[in-house]
């Protein structure tokens, strides 16, 4: 905690409090890291599992008996549950909240739409009733993001930029539009200091694996080290704009920092395809991808986004935000993870400890 000394007496200065929704994830844990690294006191809302699934901050948690040091607190609550957002705003007192919890996976979208609208769309305008109501009752000013994506532009050609129209492929991006416009009313509506960031495809070793960028990295470390020979994929066509999520947690802060809320589109103005990412990161382990990987109909979408291809100048003059990972480094971080992780589970394998079960 920062204090000044005068001469006479110390003068504290009050840590920010950040509340973070879906810190488990991805983007959560890399949001938190630059929080903390702030100074930031960082709650995030978890869901009750049987199973933890914690790994990405296990890393800076702290027990909580430390109470000098454990500077990111865990409760449980969902944002399908109104009562436990408000109860947990009253309780913490946020600064600021980051809206980042999702079902986020686009093609599960298709198979469980209920659950996906429910959580990613209702879910926001739970939580933002929940800020609204908490600072009407508290006289607190509350400062919200809310995390879009670009999904949301789906069939809209590029590039997209905060004026683009949205034109929704899954009922995930569909979900997406509703928090956007949500946000937007209630920055409107009520004076909330909310803003949307329409985040362009961001990923790093942290990305689920059942993402394609991870999916793929994944998968290669296991064909260099023996375990697998085969990646089945879908749409190699597909074309992203692909970043570094750690680069973009730092766009979310920002955006919480200026005098006025507003929407921002975070990118690296970069656009490649699926089999561009499978020639660099195979070429980076000098093998070829056509020897191993093998089209699945299964993995093609009902409705296919073709080109994603962000304008992040409003960023970039608003915010002073640009990217510092480019794609080839991406993928050669998102490789040299996933090899060291493939080596281990190899020897695990070789040990008789652990069945490879891996595709063919």
């Amino acid at each position: 905690m920062a204090s000044e000394n005068n001469g006479s007496t110390a003068v504290e200065t009050p840590r920010k409090v950040a509340l973070v929704t879906g810190i488990t994830g991805q983007d959560g844990s890399y949001l938190t890291e630059l929080l903390l690294s702030k100074g930031y006191e960082v709650h995030g809302l978890i869901r009750r599992s049987s199973n933890f699934n914690t790994q990405r901050i296990n890393h800076i948690y702290i027990d909580p008996h430390n109470a000098n040091k454990a500077l990111m607190k865990l409760h449980y609550a969902d944002l399908s549950d109104a009562s436990s957002l408000r109860r947990w705003l009253d309780v913490i007192k946020p600064d600021e909240v980051y809206n980042l919890a999702a079902q986020s996976h686009v093609a599960v979208s298709f198979e469980i739409p209920d659950y996906t609208a429910d959580v990613v769309a209702t879910g926001a305008l739970r939580l933002l009733e929940a800020v609204r109501s908490h600072t009407v009752d508290s006289g607190r000013t509350v400062k919200y993001y809310q995390a879009g994506s670009s999904e949301m532009f789906g069939a809209t050609p590029p590039p997209q930029s905060e004026t683009t129209p949205f034109h929704p492929r899954s009922p995930y991006a569909a979900s997406k539009v509703a928090a956007h416009w949500y946000t937007v009313n209630y920055r409107e509506a009520y004076g909330l200091f909310a803003c949307n960031g329409i985040l362009f495809n961001h990923e790093s070793p942290r990305r689920g694996e059942n993402f394609v960028t991870r999916k793929i990295t994944r998968a290669l470390g296991r064909i260099k080290v023996g375990l697998q020979r085969k990646l089945f994929l879908g749409n190699l066509q597909a074309s992203r704009d692909w970043g570094f999520a750690g680069d973009y947690v730092e766009a979310m802060w920002l955006m919480l920092q200026q005098e006025k809320a507003d929407d921002y589109v975070v990118a690296t103005e970069e656009s490649h395809t699926v089999e561009e990412f499978l020639e660099v990161s195979f070429g980076y382990l000098g093998l070829n991808w056509k020897d191993h990987v093998e089209i699945d109909q299964r993995y093609f979408r009902p409705a296919e986004v073709d080109n994603l291809k962000g304008d992040a100048s409003k960023a970039k003059e608003v915010l002073g935000w640009k990217p510092k990972v480019g794609f080839e480094k991406l993928v050669k971080m998102m490789v040299d993870e996933d090899l060291e992780i493939a080596k281990r589970e190899k020897l695990l394998v070789d040990a008789g400890h652990m069945d490879a079960q891996q595709q063919p």
